[in-house]
């Protein structure tokens, strides 16, 4: 019988914590992107659980169902709630997934917590630059503005229209935007901030670790002018142990879209 996904909150100086758990065995931690939240990794949870693990997905402080903090949030910071809820848990180690955002945290949290990380998984991890990191600084100054006349809903519905795959999933994506709709864009400003000193961050990474690029969400980020396809490639370049993997038609939504296939290559990763 496979374990229900189950949700619960953390209580921290700065809020609560939302998150996801179930299953039973080997730990694996998801991190997800901003602007989105747990909600990313709902239908690859089941199928780590049916693998025989235990999934935590949690909901980044300013994100989904999670407290809005009082103060802007570093990636240190975000790589530090992630650390106190594996420590509600009772978890000592465990794997590590993170998807854009959630990539940059997990890659801290394999920097400043080694000890706490078995093998690492970063997802779609791209290479801002000078340029993407003023670019990035521009749509936090810019934020999520509501509008009067509402324009603001329909935008954020055709942000992903293109390439969305599917009403409900797009459904589920805006939701999570409107939550972050009237706050700052924590997530946009902890990776502006961090990303110039990813490269040599990730250099003392040592676990076991695997890369993984969706294409199309590469060739997406240069077509936003935020990242150029080729400059993903610090990450390869910062950890050369790492493991390289390429999903060809992976959008920034290959984690809903693809789970079948996301998580093929993520537990024969696991597994090896």
């Amino acid at each position: 019988m496979v374990s229900r996904i189950k949700r619960a909150f953390l209580d921290t100086e700065d809020g609560q914590i939302h998150y996801r758990v179930g299953g039973e065995g080997k730990p694996l931690l998801l991190l997800h992107m901003n602007p989105r939240s747990s909600d990313e990794y709902r239908e690859l949870m089941p199928i780590f659980v049916q693998q025989g693990r235990q999934v935590i997905a949690m909901d980044l402080m300013g994100f989904g169902d999670s407290d809005k903090p009082s103060r802007l949030y570093s990636v240190a910071d975000y790589a530090k709630t992630a650390i106190a809820l594996l420590d509600e848990l009772g978890i000592e180690k465990t794997d590590v997934l993170g998807n854009h955002t959630g990539a940059f945290v997990s890659g801290e949290i394999a920097v400043a917590y080694p000890d706490r990380v078995n093998k690492l998984i970063l997802g779609n991890v791209a290479g801002f630059g000078e340029a993407g990191k003023a670019e990035l600084m521009r749509r936090f100054e810019e934020g999520f503005v509501i509008k009067d006349d509402g324009s603001h809903l329909m935008e954020r519905w055709l942000a992903r229209s293109r390439y969305v795959g599917s009403a409900q999933l797009n459904h589920r994506w805006v939701l999570d935007d409107l939550k972050c709709f009237g706050y700052p864009l924590y997530a946009v400003w902890a990776v502006g901030n961090y990303c110039i000193d990813a490269a040599e961050r990730f250099r003392s990474i040592q676990c076991p670790t695997m890369i993984l690029w969706g294409i199309d969400d590469v060739q997406e980020f240069e077509h936003l002018g935020l990242a150029l396809a080729k400059d993903r490639y610090f990450v390869s370049q910062a950890i050369p142990h790492g493991k390289v993997v390429e999903i060809q038609g992976g959008t920034i939504c290959m984690m809903n879209q693809m789970p079948e296939e996301i998580s093929k290559v993520v537990v024969e990763f696991l597994n090896e």
